[in-house]
């Protein structure tokens, strides 16, 4: 996702070249995202490009995408009686009002009828969290970066990075770039694309998360209910299509890979959901694993390495990659072009220099 919208977004004013390692693009973290859009997850400078994606995602384009990218969801964030100071510490930080309140345990069961009796001593309400199509989301921005006039190269593992004059000079599996600038959107591998081109790494550790998807009871119809999360993030239950999309919520750290799900995290993840939620899991639909990938401070990395000309980073984005997409591209295609960030990013409270590799190299 960082790749094609910020490509997309450069497409316009840049010849741009995309090369993706794998034989399609959105293969690893893209493809296997809880798919939320949500104001109020993540750290402060998260939740301001969350914000100031909001526009984006309420008006797309004109032939952006065929339906709405965001539909009706809804979060309930909840707690055991041991974790009501966590539920209050969570709740001083929510801009709490009509969409956001807290409820009561009886509140809480009537949202999610499935709870388990006594499980819930207090939870959040926050009805402005919404589903994203993250393949519509992904794929407008292909075929807008298309329509640019943007190029798109698959199966083009990076092999080599070096500056040569003015230029770069980029070797990949299947052909040779010359290019002003090099926009490091590799996700995972992000911190090994900048070592090869002779930058310092940023920190950057890739973190497991495993998910499942699992049947519904028989005869339940959960389509309107809302997404349950753990105060303390132990798991998360989604409806998803008739079914449920859950998770421990693992971050186990990892080096950049094709992740898997890993039979122990499968078999927590089925334990907290069958203790929080009154049913059996009786059957694991689908199981995967997927990288979100952080630096130290868990925001993301956006600008030029200093002292490397032409290098820009676009990596960090963690588990929020998503839902921060239109603006964060926005944002890093203007200082690609040399200009000022947008405004209305600046507006919601997004800090350049919070962003900035630069954070990192005193």
């Amino acid at each position: 996702m960082a790749g094609a919208s910020v490509a997309s977004e450069l497409a316009g004013t840049y010849r741009v070249l995309l090369a993706e390692r794998e034989g399609q693009p959105g293969y690893h973290t893209t493809g296997r995202s809880a798919a939320l859009f949500s104001e109020t997850y993540g750290p402060p400078q998260i939740r301001a490009l969350s914000r100031a994606s909001r526009a984006f995602f309420d008006g797309p384009p004109t032939g952006f995408a065929a339906a709405p990218i965001l539909s009706p969801r809804g979060v309930l964030t909840v707690a055991r009686p041991d974790q009501i100071e966590a539920l209050e510490r969570e709740l001083a930080t929510f801009p709490v009002g009509e969409k956001i309140r807290r409820v009561s345990p009886a509140e809480a069961s009537a949202l999610m009828p499935l709870m388990r009796d006594g499980y819930v001593a207090g939870a959040i309400h926050d009805t402005s969290a919404r589903d994203i199509d993250v393949h519509a989301l992904h794929q407008g921005y292909l075929r807008q970066f298309r329509a640019a006039g943007g190029r798109l190269e698959t199966g083009a593992e990076i092999l080599g990075i070096e500056r040569d004059g003015a230029t770069w000079r980029i070797r990949t599996s299947n052909l040779e770039i010359r290019a002003a600038i090099v926009v490091n959107a590799a996700g995972a591998w992000a911190d090994e694309i900048g070592v090869m081109a002779g930058a310092n790494r940023i920190g950057l550790v890739p973190k497991r998360r495993t998910a499942l998807i699992i049947a519904a009871p028989d005869g339940v119809q959960i389509g309107p209910w809302p997404m349950v999360v753990d105060v303390d993030e132990e798991f998360y239950l989604k409806p998803d299509a008739g079914r449920f999309l859950i998770s421990p919520a693992d971050e186990t750290p990892s080096a950049p890979c094709d992740a898997q799900p890993e039979e122990l995290d499968v078999a927590i993840c089925i334990d907290r959901i069958e203790k929080a939620f009154d049913f059996p899991v009786q059957r694991v639909e689908n199981k995967w694993a997927g990288l979100r990938s952080f630096v130290a401070d868990k925001t993301p990395v956006a600008g030029f390495e200093p002292g490397l000309p032409g290098f820009f980073w676009l990596a960090g984005q963690g588990g929020y990659g998503i839902q921060t997409a239109p603006a964060l591209s926005r944002f890093a295609a203007a200082l690609v072009a040399g200009k000022n960030p947008p405004a209305d990013i600046i507006d919601e409270g997004v800090i350049p220099t919070a962003l900035s590799p630069a954070r990192f190299r005193a």
